[in-house]
């Protein structure tokens, strides 16, 4: 595998931080793979992924979303989305989009979004699924119980507390209640995946598990609601390729049952071409599970079945 980075600038002037891995040159690229990664973490963590990906000929392109990694303007400012917040972050995803498109122009485009770059992903599709060979959407959820009570907590704590404040709170409130079924734990990560190690390089990872502003989470609401709304994922095309996966003791969908609404619904949407797989006993990041190599294989099985 070979890998380079490069930086661009968004169209609010925002600096964006983005890995590429490529196939060695004995290896013909096939298509090309962007993955939208989750909050509170950044892109470099899916190098391993990337590397399975370019031995069957995908390249693959992770940007550090806004506010995240190395796209953010020092810890201090960690989880501020900046201009536009949810929509402008996606709109800066999509100019990455284009970008690879114009450099790799006869190749079909993937997206992969796992957590929040999946809610990401699901609004992407409602805008520009058309232009896609398929979309994966991984510990992804279609159901959040107390959204409309968060969005209004976190809107009257940021009038005084300040818009980018740290969103201690709404972390106690939403966050922290991740890792109870797994407790007692060594980490207050341990939801994320059974592999102690894992945990712990994102337990020693400064820029792993931050707590972001009221700000992401009034951002995040606003875009859960939209894309969450009938109308909107009706825009979603039929004939795109779909495939969700999850852990089956994922607490961010409660336990698959989130997962599952949202497999429903669009199952009653009458996308033609869906299919879901649950891991039992997986926790929320499969593509950092113990069953790893599995996940991973299953995702390529998927993208090659669509070429």
């Amino acid at each position: 595998m070979q890998s380079k980075t490069f930086t661009y600038t968004d169209y609010a002037g925002i600096e964006i931080f983005v890995y590429k891995w490529i196939p060695e040159e004995s290896t013909k690229p096939r298509a090309v793979v962007q993955i939208l990664h989750g909050m509170a973490e950044h892109a470099a963590r899916y190098q391993h992924v990337a590397e399975a990906l370019t031995k069957h000929g995908f390249i693959v392109y992770a940007d550090d979303h806004r506010g995240h990694g190395k796209s953010a303007l020092g810890l201090e400012h960690a989880g501020e989305l900046g201009p536009d917040g949810w929509k402008g972050t996606l709109k800066s995803i999509r100019e990455l989009t284009d970008y690879l498109k114009a450099e790799y122009p006869d190749l079909p485009v993937f997206l992969l979004g796992h957590s929040w770059g999946s809610y990401l992903a699901q609004d992407y599709i409602q805008q520009w699924g058309s232009e896609l060979k398929g979309v994966v959407l991984s510990g992804t959820n279609g159901v959040q119980p107390m959204l409309n009570l968060l969005l209004i907590i976190g809107t009257i704590i940021a009038k005084f507390k300040g818009y980018n404040a740290k969103g201690k709170f709404i972390d106690k409130l939403a966050i922290k209640p991740l890792n109870k079924p797994f407790e007692p734990a060594d980490s207050q990560n341990a939801w994320l995946s059974r592999d102690p190690e894992v945990v712990k390089k994102y337990d020693e990872d400064p820029w792993c598990g931050f707590m972001v502003p009221y700000s992401y989470f009034i951002e995040l609401a606003k875009g859960l609601k939209k894309i969450w709304k009938p109308n909107n994922e009706e825009k979603i095309p039929k004939d795109l390729p779909i495939y969700l996966f999850s852990g089956g003791e994922d607490p961010t969908n409660m336990q698959t049952r989130g997962f599952k609404a949202l497999v429903d619904r669009y199952e009653k949407l009458g996308i033609r071409d869906l299919s879901y797989k649950i891991y039992d006993g997986a926790r929320h990041e499969t593509l950092n599970e113990t069953n790893k190599e599995e996940v991973i294989q299953d995702l390529i099985n998927w993208l090659e079945s669509k070429l």
